[in-house]
């Protein structure tokens, strides 16, 4: 193992291990001799999916070993890789991209009181899932068992780095920015691109691997 740390990808909603950040920071990490786990987070499927599962497969993952475990999270990656460390002592990094923060009444603002009610009445919602490429439905349990849970109750101090896109529309970047005021441990670096940060791959990186310490080559 190397570093002494293992290293754990969670990627967001309706997305998957396959992802475009995904497998750019799996590869990158495996030219470093470096394993990055990369779970399949919709578990036990995506109809019935809620962050409780999630959680419970990410201990189920992680097992009894002691390695400490620096995580990177994805949007409602990024929100579940904090509430595993409000859970989890082993995670002693985190790297959030775009976290879904404020996810829950945020998300259904945006939906609108028609289509969430629509959503409790039938039981399920709707979503396009891009690792599917089709729509699924998700049950309007995620909603109930997404009230349990909040960013806001990790009072440890663990190093944070957020990047997030100033352009981002999906998830305003001022809510990083708000949940780092109250926390000295976390840097937020604002990027010029959107939600996806798809165009900001290689900065990115190059921050990650200032903030972790790893011995790499400088890109050409």
């Amino acid at each position: 193992m190397v570093y002494g740390v293992r290293f754990l990808y969670l990627h967001g909603l309706a997305s998957g291990p396959t992802s475009t950040k995904a497998q750019f920071f799996r590869q990158k990490l495996q030219e470093l001799d470096i394993e990055l786990l990369c779970p399949d987070l919709n578990w036990p499927n995506f109809q019935t999916m809620t962050l409780s599962h999630q959680l419970q497969l990410l201990q189920n993952l992680l097992g009894e070993d002691p390695t400490p475990v620096t995580v990177i999270g994805s949007s409602l990656g990024g929100l579940l890789a904090v509430l595993m460390a409000i859970q989890d002592p082993r995670v002693t990094k985190l790297c959030l991209m775009a976290p879904a923060f404020q996810f829950l009444p945020a998300w259904l603002t945006y939906l609108g009181p028609e289509k969430v009610d629509q959503w409790q009445d039938r039981g399920h919602l709707e979503l396009y899932h891009y690792a599917y490429r089709g729509y699924e439905r998700l049950d309007y349990g995620f909603v109930t068992d997404a009230q349990q849970h909040d960013e806001e109750r990790l009072t440890r101090a663990l190093p944070i780095l957020i990047l997030h896109g100033r352009n981002d529309t999906v998830v305003a970047p001022e809510k990083s920015v708000q949940f780092a005021k109250s926390r000295p441990y976390v840097r937020v670096v604002l990027l010029d691109d959107d939600h996806g940060l798809g165009n900001v791959l290689l900065p990115m990186w190059s921050l990650f691997v200032q903030w972790v310490g790893l011995a790499v080559q400088p890109e050409p």
